[in-house]
C-alpha cells in the first residue's frame, strides 16, 4: 500500500475539477419605510432566511443589496452563503426613503463586471419590494434571469410591483402565493 502517495509522473499533474459552474445568487431587498406596513418585511425576512439556507446548503454564492434611506447599501458581494447572514437579517429594520431604482442600476454595473470576471458563473436575481416607487421610468437592463417577489399588503394595493417585474424582464409572484 502506497498511503494515498503518487505512484506515476501524470499522479503529480494538476488537474481541473470537473464541476459545474458556480452560481451567484444576488439579492436585492426593498427596506424602506413603506415596508413596515402590515408585516411585509417580517415575511420577507421569513423568505430570506429560507434562501438563505438554500444557498448556503447548495454552496452558492451570495451578493445582497438592501434600498433604504438615502442610498443602497451591499451587504455581502459573491461571497460563498454562511451562516452569519442569519445575525444580519435578525437586526434587519424598514426605514427612509426607496433607493431600488439606484440600487438596480448599482447591480446592473455589478452584474455586468462580474460576468466579464466569471464568465462560467450562473447569476441569478430576487427582487423583493412592495413596488411603492413613485417613478419607474429609466429601469435598467440586468440581463439576469430573476424574481421579484411582491410584499405588498394592505386593504389598497397599487400593483405596481408587477409593472416593475415586466419591465426588469422578471418573473412575478406575491409573497402570499
Amino acid at each position: 500500500m502506497l498511503s494515498g502517495r503518487p505512484q506515476t509522473r501524470e499522479d503529480l499533474r494538476y488537474h481541473l475539477r470537473s464541476r459545474s459552474a458556480h452560481e451567484l445568487w444576488l439579492v436585492i431587498v426593498d427596506a424602506s419605510a413603506s415596508t413596515r406596513r402590515h408585516r411585509a418585511l417580517t415575511d420577507a425576512k421569513g423568505l430570506l432566511a429560507q434562501l438563505f439556507d438554500d444557498a448556503y446548503r447548495q454552496r452558492a454564492r451570495m451578493a445582497l443589496l438592501t434600498a433604504s434611506g438615502h442610498s443602497p447599501k451591499w451587504q455581502v458581494q459573491g461571497l460563498k452563503a454562511a451562516k452569519g447572514l442569519a445575525d444580519w437579517l435578525d437586526q434587519l429594520g424598514a426605514g427612509g426613503g426607496t433607493p431600488l431604482l439606484a440600487a438596480l442600476t448599482e447591480a446592473g454595473a455589478w452584474l455586468t463586471l462580474r460576468r466579464k470576471r466569471y464568465p462560467a458563473e450562473q447569476q441569478r436575481l430576487l427582487v423583493i419590494t412592495d413596488g411603492r416607487l413613485k417613478d419607474i421610468a429609466g429601469l435598467p437592463l440586468l440581463e439576469c434571469p430573476g424574481l421579484l417577489v411582491d410584499i405588498e399588503r394592505g386593504p389598497i394595493r397599487l400593483g405596481r410591483a408587477r409593472e416593475l417585474a415586466v419591465g426588469l424582464q422578471l418573473d412575478y409572484r406575491h409573497i402570499d402565493d
